[in-house]
């Protein structure tokens, strides 16, 4: 799918945060999509921080995929992405599925949760960030358990904002039902203050985030490529 010639442009949308590093991760992921894909590339959030979508598809020529970059389909990927898009007049842009708890993003997971130190008789915690959308509560259990199969053993779901147990209760519980040492895997894609808290949940071994793993640049590709191949246009 080309328009004229050009290639079709890619636009990253996160949620956004006011920490640095956040944005770090989200232009890292958009500099290594722009390498992989050889077209026009732009980040914008919904949230929080500039650029909008309306700032970066400004910049953009049409037509246009985009990937919104959240790990559940909650209120901001069904509502806020495609709104704010409309919002723009522009009826050339394809609105491409979200992460969600696909299965590459929970070995990223798992392997993170490996490399910050995780034993064989550690209980595990997937700390997602929370939702009181029932569909982003479904994509956080669905985690849970993919992260589970992954590494043979039962696997808590707890939150850090809202929808849920949260992580430190959940830690607290582990230890109480005698479980020696607690590991957090996390299921955020860029540093920030949800991270930070996760430090301070009492647990053992605290994974990273996902930030800008391969495994998380083959996603946004599989989203861009699908999205053309499917060729809606869903924003009209």
């Amino acid at each position: 799918m080309r328009a004229r010639g050009r290639p079709v442009s890619l636009l990253l949308v996160a949620h956004g945060t006011r920490h640095p590093g956040g944005a770090v991760v989200t232009e890292e992921v958009a500099e290594r999509a722009r390498h992989a894909l050889g077209v026009p590339v732009e980040a914008c959030y919904v949230d929080v921080r500039r650029p909008t979508p309306a700032d970066a598809l400004a910049l953009l020529p049409g037509p246009c995929v985009a990937v919104p970059m959240f790990l559940a389909a909650g209120y901001h990927v069904r509502v806020d992405v495609p709104e704010q898009i409309r919002a723009t007049g522009r009826t050339d842009v394809l609105v491409g599925d979200t992460f969600g708890p696909d299965p590459a993003l929970v070995g990223v997971a798992a392997d993170r949760l490996h490399a910050a130190g995780l034993r064989p008789g550690d209980a595990v915690v997937l700390a997602v960030a929370g939702s009181s959308d029932p569909y982003a509560q479904a994509d956080g259990a669905l985690a849970a358990r993919r992260l589970g199969h992954r590494l043979g053993r039962p696997v808590s779901l707890a939150t850090i904002a809202t929808g849920g147990p949260r992580v430190p209760e959940t830690v607290a519980a582990l230890r109480a039902e005698g479980a020696e040492r607690v590991a957090v895997a996390s299921w955020l894609l860029a540093p920030g203050l949800f991270q930070q808290g996760l430090d301070d949940a009492g647990a053992d071994v605290v994974a990273a985030p996902l930030a800008a793993h391969d495994a998380v640049i083959g996603l946004v590709v599989a989203r861009y490529e699908a999205a053309l191949a499917a060729g809606v246009v869903q924003t009209a």
